[in-house]
């Protein structure tokens, strides 16, 4: 067993329940580019399911356009400059092998026998997408994505922005721009952060699918949506890479509904989180057929 000079730390619980009215916008803060990568204790067991997911369904996971291969090997040179620096306990760095003291592993970071985006992912618990600027604007244009929330990457490779998020209610009126503008816009050493939610049935990290699926409403009830519920968040980060291509990076978090709601406050701020979103966004995040119920079970819950 590897023995480590640090323990992981403990899980971050992300809660990112808007108060007041809803509102639909980007939500982006500025955040140090040297925060772009997160690892605790939960590194052992993802990057586990990660190796066995580019093993078993490797064409499910991980997809490339021609054309990306400059911005595949950035993201790759990325972090074998960060994991390093930020994390030398873990990882350390000997001319282009990089030694990964949580896994055993040793990367070559010039290795030609294997994709350096694919490599990327093997070493960190966030998925990691390229997004490149395009003539129709900016576009999906390679991934590494082994923990996606009800959609399939082989659907959205090589799209724009405007046609991955077209489900999205009002993102092409609202977001599209915006986004467009901000893709454009970045710049190298800055990075921005923003996190959404959403609540499933299902806390498995791979829920690939063509559409998102909806929950069994008949086994959720006020009496067992807190156990039958779960928190699903992804924190996202926008990173310019060298060759004008962003890194959109992933890091996805699921946890029970009971433990999140583990203060009644907590539970009054979902409920009202809840409440305030448009029936489209509520159809979207899929909450219709138990929303009766979940209220029913945070109203109880926050009554303490």
């Amino acid at each position: 067993m590897i023995r480590l000079r640090m323990q992981l730390p403990a899980e971050t619980i992300l809660l990112p329940f808007e108060d007041g009215p809803y509102r639909l916008q980007m939500g982006l803060l500025a955040r140090d580019p040297s925060a772009l990568i997160e690892i605790d204790a939960l590194y052992p067991a993802q990057m586990a399911l990660r190796r066995s997911l580019l093993a078993g369904r490797h064409d499910a996971v991980f997809g490339a356009m021609p054309g990306s291969e400059a911005a595949r090997a950035a993201v790759l040179a990325l972090l074998g400059e960060l994991l390093p620096s930020r994390f030398p306990h873990w990882f350390r760095r000997d001319g282009m092998a990089l030694h990964n003291r949580l896994t055993g592993e040793t990367w070559n970071l010039a290795d030609p026998g294997i994709d350096p985006l694919e490599a990327a992912g093997r070493l960190v618990q966030e998925d990691l997408c390229v997004v490149a600027p395009g003539a129709h604007g900016p576009a999906l244009t390679a991934a590494v994505l082994c923990f996606p929330t009800g959609w399939r990457l082989a659907d959205k490779l090589g799209r724009t922005l405007a046609d991955v998020h077209a489900e999205v209610p009002a993102y092409a009126n609202r977001l599209a721009g915006p986004v467009n503008r901000l893709i454009g816009q970045l710049r190298p050493g800055r990075m921005v952060e923003r996190v959404n939610w959403s609540l499933l049935d299902d806390p498995a990290l791979f829920q690939p699918g063509g559409e998102r699926r909806t929950a069994s409403a008949d086994r959720i009830t006020a009496a067992t949506a807190g156990a039958a519920l779960f928190l699903r968040t992804e924190r996202q980060t926008l990173t310019k890479l060298a060759n004008d291509a962003v890194l959109f990076a992933i890091r996805v978090r699921v946890h029970p509904l009971a433990q999140i709601c583990a203060r009644p406050s907590e539970a009054a701020r979902l409920a009202a989180a809840v409440r305030a979103l448009p029936e489209a966004m509520q159809q979207y995040k899929r909450l219709l057929p138990f929303r009766a119920a979940l209220l029913d079970w945070l109203d109880a819950r926050a009554a303490g």
